[in-house]
């Protein structure tokens, strides 16, 4: 009778690795869950700057982007037709009103003028006689001595020779307007652009290029666009005569000009409202096609409350603000007056001083602790600082 072979140890060494393994499993569980409980329950403070809420008059302006125009712009044409002899200014230059700009080549409007002046001359001898001849004949013709036929047909010539006279006269002054020009001054005192023409070349009043464009920039308009849904602070404003247009000047000062047109239509397309205003530009500053930003005040908010732009948050009962109280943030509703996009005045629950919250908002629960951090770029404390 054969003996059965023995059976092997290794399964029983595992099934004790096992039940080891199992123990010290059950051993860190139960030392970790109280230590998984007490951090549960403990609520991170989520890190949050405030700043806080001021009570002051809080003006309604409105910020945008403005154009500068030339007050007046000219584009000298030629009224003549004639060889462009010579120019009288350099591209660029500042030239006052009447200033000689460019002579077209005179001679055929000197020799015109100076046929015309004949002629009329000439006429005028003519009409002379004949009026001396007119009164003879009626002389003679009380005397009997010559026919009424005679004194009609003098008088007659002599309303004839009249009539000539005066259209010779309109054609001397045609000429001599024709020959003055050929000199082409300046009509507005400005700034000369590029010289479109060049002297030597052909010109005449039909051609499409002027000689030269001159802007007037002493003073500039400047244009901008306004939303319609301003029109009645607009119209309020303008009664009270302050009405002004702000930009920055050189170095940045501000410069303010009063507002003096609004435009008489709405644009349909953009749902505003064009205005312009006038500056001196003494400093010559503003150029015109410039875009420059302007701001308008259009009212003030007496006694608001004020907050900064970034408080603002938006939730599904409307907007809202987190109040630091103690260590915790608390909402407060709030309905928005007037956003200038740096600053918002505001109605709702909020007291002077109060501290609202301005940067951190996505790790606040309402209600929830917080962490105030002191304003960027300042250190904790003086050892800090040090």
């Amino acid at each position: 009778m054969e003996r059965a072979p023995p059976r092997p140890r290794l399964g029983r060494r595992r099934l004790v690795a096992v039940a080891l393994g199992a123990l010290v499993l059950a051993g860190l569980w139960h030392w970790l869950l109280p230590h998984r409980s007490a951090g549960a329950s403990r609520e991170p403070a989520a890190p949050v700057r405030t700043a806080k809420v001021e009570r002051r008059d809080m003006p309604v302006v409105e910020r945008t982007v403005g154009t500068v125009l030339a007050n007046v712009t000219v584009q000298v044409t030629p009224r003549v037709q004639g060889i462009l002899e010579s120019a009288f200014f350099r591209e660029g230059q500042f030239v006052s009103k009447g200033q000689l700009l460019f002579r077209i080549d005179p001679r055929q409007f000197d020799a015109a003028y100076a046929q015309a002046r004949a002629i009329g001359l000439h006429d005028e001898a003519l009409l002379r006689n004949a009026r001396r001849d007119e009164s003879r004949y009626r002389s003679l013709a009380k005397q009997n001595s010559i026919s009424g036929q005679q004194v009609d047909a003098s008088a007659a010539n002599v309303a004839a020779l009249v009539a000539t006279v005066a259209a010779d006269r309109a054609a001397a002054r045609l000429a001599q307007l024709n020959l003055e020009y050929t000199q082409i001054r300046s009509p507005i005192e400005g700034k000369t652009g590029p010289l479109l023409v060049q002297p030597g070349n052909l010109v005449d009043a039909t051609g499409p290029t002027p000689l030269v464009t001159i802007a007037q920039v002493q003073p500039v308009k400047l244009s901008f666009s306004l939303p319609e849904s301003d029109l009645p602070r607009i119209q309020a404003r303008q009664k009270s005569h302050a009405l002004l247009a702000t930009i920055a000047g050189p170095g940045g000062a501000p410069l303010s000009a009063p507002i003096d047109f609004i435009s008489n239509a709405v644009t349909g397309q953009s749902g505003a409202i064009e205005l312009r205003a006038s500056f001196a530009n003494t400093s010559l500053s503003l150029v015109p096609g410039e875009l420059v930003n302007v701001t308008v005040q259009l009212a003030d908010i007496p006694h608001a409350l004020v907050v900064p732009d970034d408080a603002l948050n938006d939730g599904p009962d409307g907007p809202y603000v987190y109040v630091v109280a103690g260590d915790r943030a608390l909402t407060r509703p709030v309905r928005v007056l007037f956003d200038d996009s740096r600053s918002m005045a505001v109605a709702g629950d909020l007291q002077p001083g109060d501290a609202v919250i301005v940067e951190g908002q996505l790790r606040v629960v309402p209600g929830g602790p917080v962490q105030v951090m002191p304003p960027r770029g300042r250190p904790r404390d003086a050892a800090q600082a040090g």
